[in-house]
């Protein structure tokens, strides 16, 4: 079995997990991979830019409707390899873009993240915490305060969470570690769920075989969305990473802070996974720009 067939399998995986892609929508992403895979002798997810156009230059005789749907494919996929650091670039640009520019992803608003919170705080208003409230309550703490991986999210081990420690140590795929912060309302959401998990446990979200999946957190998340009045199909784990990095940028962190803090290695990455609406760029050129503050009527 090839690498590609195991980056392919796991990135459907994810596709169906998080993404609630349709049979359809997956058949037709494992159709683009494998051709592709084949192309590349069974090394596409090792290939550089220039692999990619040479890929791409078979498609000449496609109509732009199927060159925009597998440069897509491809791109999603490098992605993907990207944020779970199976590599450290995406050469996914030196595909062609007939269909326009790529759309920005998904992100939820102030409003809907404080719905989230809202319904999370009512259940542990009870008098008796249940332990899937709490649990969730530090899924969600450490999803949007802190813009982790879901995979990374799922495996943490049990004492990675320090009451006198404002910081996690993530250790991502290859041995690289990051620093990321933790909140103190994180910290409190983890101590108290924390004490619902066996001393003796490997893992901070234990499973009965190991550690809860990323398809049962993406249920989670669902659910909670559900009971938050917001459709479902705008949220995921991604979503939540997604809105961390997007409302710090909103806040006024610059892009170079938050690569550090999602753990891109290439900034080209953060620059897909954050963005801000015209409304702000407007006002940034009004307010920021040092013309703004020149009297030019004279």
């Amino acid at each position: 079995m090839s690498n590609d067939t195991v980056y392919i399998d796991r990135f459907l995986e994810m596709m169906a997990a998080e993404g609630g892609a349709s049979q359809n929508t997956l058949s037709a992403y494992r159709s683009d991979l494998e051709q592709a895979s084949s192309f590349a002798k069974g090394k596409l997810a090792d290939s550089d830019r220039d692999a990619l156009q040479n890929a791409a230059s078979a498609w000449s005789d496609l109509k732009n409707n199927s060159v925009s749907r597998k440069s897509s494919s491809l791109r999603r996929f490098f992605g993907f390899l990207v944020e779970e650091g199976f590599r450290q670039d995406d050469p996914s640009d030196a595909l062609p873009r007939p269909g326009g520019q790529r759309s920005l992803p998904r992100v939820l608003s102030h409003d809907e993240i404080a719905r989230l919170f809202e319904t999370i705080e009512t259940r542990l208003a009870s008098q008796q915490i249940k332990p899937n409230d709490a649990r969730l309550s530090a899924l969600i703490e450490l999803l949007y305060g802190s813009g982790l991986r879901a995979s990374e999210l799922v495996s943490l081990p049990r004492k990675s969470v320090m009451v006198d420690r404002p910081f996690l140590i993530i250790r991502g795929k290859g041995g690289k570690e990051r620093l990321v912060p933790i909140s103190d309302r994180a910290r409190s959401a983890v101590k108290r769920w924390s004490d619902f998990v066996d001393a003796d446990e490997k893992y901070l979200f234990p499973s009965r075989t190991g550690h809860i999946s990323r398809i049962r957190l993406f249920q989670i998340i669902k659910d909670l969305a559900v009971k938050s009045d917001i459709s479902p199909a705008k949220i995921s784990p991604h979503v939540l990473r997604h809105a961390f990095a997007t409302h710090l940028l909103e806040g006024g962190a610059d892009l170079r802070a938050l690569q550090t803090l999602l753990g891109h290695s290439d900034i080209s990455t953060t620059q897909i996974y954050t963005h801000v609406d015209s409304a702000r760029l407007v006002e940034l050129v009004n307010n920021r720009h040092p013309l703004s503050r020149r009297n030019l009527t004279r």
